[in-house]
C-alpha cells in the first residue's frame, strides 16, 4: 500500500483483519480433513461469493483479484512460497 502510514488505526485494524484471514485460511489448509478438495480455492470462491453479497460489482472483485496476483512476484521476489 503506497500511502500506508502506520500511525492510522483504520489500515492497522483492515491489515490485521486480514492477516488473521491469512492465518486462519493456512491453519484450515494444514489441518483439511478433505485433501481432495484444497482449502484455498474455496476461500477464494467463498471470499469472492461474499464480496459479491455485501455490494461489490463482479467487475470490482475481479480487477481488485487480478491487480492482487499482478502485484505478488515482485513481493515474492522470485520465490513460489516464502522460504
Amino acid at each position: 500500500m503506497a500511502d500506508y502510514d502506520p500511525d492510522d488505526k483504520w489500515q492497522d485494524d483492515w491489515m490485521e483483519t486480514i492477516h488473521r484471514v491469512g492465518e486462519t485460511l493456512r491453519e484450515k489448509h494444514l489441518s483439511n480433513p478433505w485433501p481432495h478438495i484444497p482449502t484455498l480455492p474455496e476461500a477464494i470462491k467463498y471470499l469472492a461469493t461474499e464480496l459479491w453479497d455485501r455490494g461489490f460489482s463482479q467487475t470490482e472483485i475481479r480487477d481488485a483479484f487480478e491487480g492482487a496476483i499482478r502485484e505478488l512476484p515482485p513481493y515474492a521476489a522470485g520465490y513460489e512460497r516464502r522460504p
